[in-house]
């Protein structure tokens, strides 16, 4: 199976990266492209112009290569929950939209090269593997900030309103995906925003 095509510029941006940034990098082209199960180490090592040997130093198995490329990935979920925090304290509707924001200026690249988590996960073999098992903790606990934030916002029912958002979310980056619906960001964003009216009206006594 042959890879795709390279990011303009990236032979030039990753000859500057140490070893195992490179190794890191070349191993987000072919998983996306390819999906993590139809990608060897030797592929991997080829992309990153290093060695196989090279690779088993930094890291000790495919798996554990997998593993880190998706902790890399929630870490930058992670911050941008932290920065929609940050900016907005104590204002969870903003912090809400905020998050939502954040994924919908990212549905371009989804759509160009897929979600990390959903392109792993069919691919990860067995409920125990270490990077399923990241996968799942990840998205409980941004399940768990985001009915904090709805809680925030005055939601009547803030994990129900979390849940529906959730749903919102996740579709629209499978939606960029298969290209299935038009402008998913601007749906998205109006989306989100009625289910906290629709959760912050029932709270106040207002819904219909």
């Amino acid at each position: 199976m042959t890879s795709s095509p390279p990011r303009p510029g990236r032979d030039s941006r990753v000859a500057r990266l140490p070893p195992r940034e490179r190794i890191l990098d070349a191993a987000e082209e072919l998983f996306l492209s390819e999906g993590v199960r139809a990608v060897g180490v030797q592929a991997i090592a080829e992309r990153a112009d290093t060695t196989k040997a090279a690779l088993y130093r930094h890291f000790a198995t495919k798996d554990a290569l997998i593993e880190e490329w998706l902790r890399i990935v929630a870490a930058g979920y992670r911050s941008a929950f932290d920065r929609v925090e940050a900016e907005h304290p104590d204002d969870g509707r903003a912090q809400v939209l905020g998050v939502a924001r954040f994924v919908a200026e990212g549905l371009p690249d989804i759509a160009r090269r897929g979600c990390p988590f959903v392109n792993s996960f069919a691919g990860l073999p067995g409920p125990d593997h270490p990077a399923r098992r990241l996968i799942e903790t990840h998205k409980a606990d941004q399940r768990r900030r985001l009915t904090a934030m709805c809680e925030r916002a005055g939601a009547h029912a803030p994990d129900d309103a979390s849940a529906e958002i959730t749903f919102l979310l996740e579709g629209a980056q499978i939606s960029a995906q298969n290209a299935s619906v038009d402008r998913a960001g601007d749906r998205l964003m109006a989306a989100v925003g009625a289910v906290l009216d629709r959760a912050t009206a029932a709270r106040a006594g207002t819904a219909p």
